[in-house]
């Protein structure tokens, strides 16, 4: 099971690289699967380039930095 304050702890240290480009990123939800859901904010927030931030970017990182986590998905 994915432990939430670590996935917080994690977005805190990406959360400075998406505030510099005028957006930011909000923990929504981390489910018993390892699925963390987030909601893209500010510039981020329709941006055609927002998929490629989450798989590439917040994704990516969290998958290196804490096991268990099996994607980032954006909340609905």
């Amino acid at each position: 099971m994915v432990n939430r304050d670590d996935v917080v702890a994690v977005l805190e240290l990406i959360r400075p690289s998406l505030q510099a480009d005028g957006g930011d990123v909000r923990l929504v939800d981390v489910n018993d699967g390892g699925v963390v859901s987030v909601e893209l904010q500010g510039a981020c927030q329709g941006c055609p380039m927002s998929q490629m931030t989450l798989a590439n970017g917040i994704e990516r990182i969290l998958k290196e930095r804490i096991p268990g986590v099996t994607r980032v998905v954006p909340a609905e």
